[in-house]
Order: structure tokens, then sequence, then C-alpha cells
């Protein structure tokens, strides 16, 4: 057992605790997809990410997330504690986002500073970044690509915000 003082209490009460015991300490990063199976796709998705946005800020999630009006990408990055809580409140509150897990891994640093989002349009503004890094088409559809490919293009499409 691990000694914590709890200095709330303004008491200086000793209390027996394990700090570290459900990993609340381990910074993971998780990448996943998901396809919006809902009729009013970009905007009630938007803002589904909206107040998905308020509630990692105040877990300590930090993330980049790329959407257009059926399909996104997502990566969080946080505690293993908040990342778990957070995918299975998102798998139980919201099964028509149609969630994949593509890439789970502790890490040492972040790479997101707070909720980076890109909604991509069709046309020639975001064809570039569709072009280098699908194998088959310029339609942003995650489902066809491979994790290499994903990883790829979230860098690609946020190494501006992040330079």
């Amino acid at each position: 057992m691990h000694k914590v003082i709890d200095y709330t209490s303004g008491s200086g009460t000793e209390v027996l605790e394990s700090r570290n015991k459900d990993g609340a300490d381990i910074l993971v990063s998780l990448t996943y997809i998901g396809k919006n199976r809902e009729k009013d796709n970009g905007i009630k998705l938007t803002r589904t990410f909206e107040t998905a946005r308020k509630n990692n800020e105040k877990s300590g999630i930090t993330s980049a997330l790329v959407i257009n009006d059926h399909y996104f990408i997502q990566n969080i990055e946080g505690s293993r504690v908040a990342i778990n809580e957070l995918i299975t409140r998102v798998n139980h509150e919201r099964p028509h986002l149609l969630i994949h897990i593509i890439d789970f891994e502790e890490i040492e640093t972040r790479r997101w500073n707070g909720f980076l989002i890109k909604y991509l349009t069709s046309g020639t503004e975001n064809e570039e970044y569709a072009l280098k890094h699908f194998s088959a088409d310029t339609d942003f559809n995650p489902y066809v690509m491979k994790k290499e490919q994903i990883t790829g293009f979230l860098e690609a499409v946020f190494e501006e915000k992040e330079s």
C-alpha cells in the first residue's frame, strides 16, 4: 500500500491508496475510424464531436479528428483510464458511429495540443491529402486505408497546424 496525504480536508489525515493501480499515470494513444450510419450526417456528427471535445478537455484527452459527412478518423491521447472510459462510453452511447480501433500504444509524449479538427469537403482543397495517402480513390473513406495510410493521413492533415 502507498501512502497519500489528503490535504483538502485540512486535517492532515493520511489515506492509504495506490496512485497507479489503475494505470492513471500511463499515457496512451488510440486511433480509430468510424462511419456515421445516421441520416443527418454532417451537421449532427459535427455537433456530436463538439460535445466530445468539451468532455475530452475535462478528462485531459487531446486529439486529432478528420471528418466528412460520413466517415472520420480520430487519434486520442490521454491516460489509459481516460481513454478506456471514453471508448467504452462512445461504444455504448453512440453505436451508430460503427467504431473500429486501428492502433493502440503507450506513448511518452503527446503529439496533439488540444482538440484538432479538420472537416473535409469535396474539391481540390482536400485532394492533395487524399491522393497522397489513399491507394484507390480520392474519396475520403478510411475503411479502405491501411494503418500506415491512416497514420500518414492524420500527420499530413495536421502537420501545418502543429508546426
